[in-house]
């Protein structure tokens, strides 16, 4: 009977301290640099948006791929700025967001590609125009 218990006890803890791996969909690596401290650069609750908040003026904010591609390039002019994530490709993008004279640069890793579901497209309706004489 004892034996049983003590089994089960150990096997109670085994399972508390199991690692649970759950898959992001994003991760950050935030700037830790004293000048970076004045702008907010973080991840929403469902780390799928990039959320920029500051006191100065935010200018732009542009990412650069592994591949050296710009995915992001975006003129904000504005103390606030969330740029959504589910259209970048998966891996490391480079973050530079500018806040004159500052270029503050942080790295956002996607970790999953996004389905066709989460993917947020834009549609251009294409109008044929006729001409009647």
């Amino acid at each position: 009977m004892n034996k049983n218990i003590v089994t089960l006890v150990v096997a109670f803890f085994c399972l508390i301290y199991v690692p649970v791996s759950a898959q992001e969909f994003a991760s950050i690596e935030k700037n830790k640099n004293v000048q970076a401290q004045q702008l907010y650069h973080g991840l929403n609750a469902t780390k799928d948006t990039l959320v920029l908040k500051s006191t100065k003026k935010i200018n732009y904010v542009y990412s650069i791929n592994r591949n050296y591609e710009k995915e992001v390039y975006d003129f904000i002019n504005a103390t606030s700025y969330q740029v959504p994530l589910t259209n970048l490709t998966k891996g490391k993008h480079t973050f530079v967001v500018g806040q004159s004279p500052l270029k503050i640069v942080f790295v956002v890793r996607i970790n999953e590609a996004a389905t066709t579901a989460t993917r947020k497209t834009t549609t251009t309706e294409v109008v044929k125009l006729t001409s009647s004489h």
